[in-house]
């Protein structure tokens, strides 16, 4: 019986990963569309992984939330995404919207 009950709040790598892109999709989407700079949806997904690499210094504490089970999975997904949201605001906000696609190269 405990095994049971701890195997239900193991953590799941990527359960939830496919819903979080889509709502940080539609967070770049509409920071994008706030500063004047249309997006689509595909430039939007591209702008995730850079983003991600540029918040994660600023969220790697709370990262480490990752592994309380219940609790982890949900305070890193809200971190990640709120550091994105924070990163694409200013980089909209620099007008670098406007440009090609920030790339994790550079």
């Amino acid at each position: 019986m405990p095994a049971a009950v701890g195997g239900g709040f193991a953590r799941a790598p990527n359960s939830t990963a496919a819903v979080i892109t889509l709502i940080q999709v539609a967070m770049i989407v509409a920071i994008g569309a706030e500063h004047g700079t249309p997006i689509g949806k595909s430039a939007a997904a591209e702008l995730i992984l850079p983003f991600s690499t540029a918040a994660a210094g600023r969220g790697l504490s709370q990262c480490l939330l990752g592994w309380v089970p219940g609790l982890g999975n949900a305070a890193t997904a809200a971190a990640l995404t709120e550091a994105i949201g924070w990163t694409a605001d200013a980089y909209f906000a620099a007008g670098s919207g406007a440009q090609a696609p920030l790339r994790s190269g550079g």
